[in-house]
């Protein structure tokens, strides 16, 4: 393994354990990737990403960035592939060797830290991830305010919880009922317009997957937005951005939680959408040293 690390590097607003779960969840791909043998590259480095850039990469945006490459030398990957592993469960491995959440949870955190993930593959000749995370000017840390704790996040606004996955919806479910919230959920478009239907009062707030069965969860917000004044919509998805661009959720003021997420990330989003305020950030770290930390606990 090698690694290459700018010594001038920005910082980012992040969690550091999570930046430490996407190395160590790339690192062990990287190493199952390469079952004879091989080379295992870690970089980072400042970039800027132009018009360009993002015309090609949907999801992308202009900006400052500090970089997070992972290079192995492994078997590669096709286009067919490329195209899931993100997908939470979707694995190559065989049974009992991989539970497909891996690569499902990267996608996550770095979706939740406000950055953008691109990989690039060849059968035979190995995989690179590139991480990209909005740079941040450092900040005194004496003035950092801290991000406020899931209690105080809680609330008694109903939701309408949209899920086709029954694990999912169950596990979203008990998260929003345990920060006060009154849920009513559906499994696909068509039974959330029924539970709407026979509803006396309004929804504060329509959480939905955007990609279902049937009726999709745009479709189904333009058809609930004219019955239900004042509700806000959040969308939930476990695909790339490339997958669902074409879905309308990336569309400037929309708000859009990716899969897999936990508890806190859940509640947090979920409040800074009824309020229409952003919570506090995680404040500005060194992606530098979570590199060099990180890999220091995996020797």
């Amino acid at each position: 393994m090698s690694l290459v690390l700018d010594p001038e590097l920005g910082s980012v607003k992040a969690d550091q354990s999570q930046i430490e779960q996407v190395i160590m969840n790339l690192a062990v791909n990287a190493r199952d990737a390469m079952p004879m043998g091989g080379k295992l590259k870690i970089e980072t480095s400042n970039v800027e990403l132009d018009q360009a850039y993002t015309w090609n990469h949907p999801g992308s945006k202009v900006g400052s960035y500090v970089l997070l490459s992972v290079t192995d030398t492994g078997m590669g990957m096709d286009a067919g592939t490329l195209a899931h592993i993100f997908e939470p469960f979707f694995t190559t491995k065989e049974r009992g060797k991989g539970t497909g959440l891996g690569l499902a949870t990267v996608y996550g955190i770095v979706k939740q830290s406000n950055g953008y993930i691109s990989v690039g593959s060849t059968p035979g000749k190995g995989t690179s991830f590139q991480i990209y995370l909005p740079r941040h000017a450092s900040q005194p840390t004496v003035a950092e305010q801290e991000p406020e704790s899931v209690d105080k996040l809680r609330g008694s606004e109903t939701i309408l919880l949209v899920e086709d996955s029954g694990p999912l919806r169950q596990l979203a479910r008990s998260f929003l009922e345990s920060a006060g919230f009154h849920v009513l959920s559906a499994e696909n478009g068509e039974d959330a317009l029924e539970v709407a239907s026979r509803f006396e009062r309004n929804f504060d707030l329509l959480l939905t997957d955007v990609v279902m069965p049937g009726m999709n969860g745009r479709l189904l917000a333009e058809h609930l937005l004219p019955r239900q004044p004042g509700m806000k919509v959040l969308y939930v998805s476990g695909y790339t951005d490339s997958f669902i661009a074409g879905h309308g959720v990336l569309d400037p003021g929309t708000h859009l939680l990716h899969k897999p997420f936990t508890e806190e990330v859940l509640i947090r989003k979920v409040r800074e959408v009824l309020d229409g305020a952003k919570m506090p950030a995680p404040a500005a770290n060194s992606l530098t040293d979570f590199v060099k930390s990180d890999i220091r606990s995996g020797q």
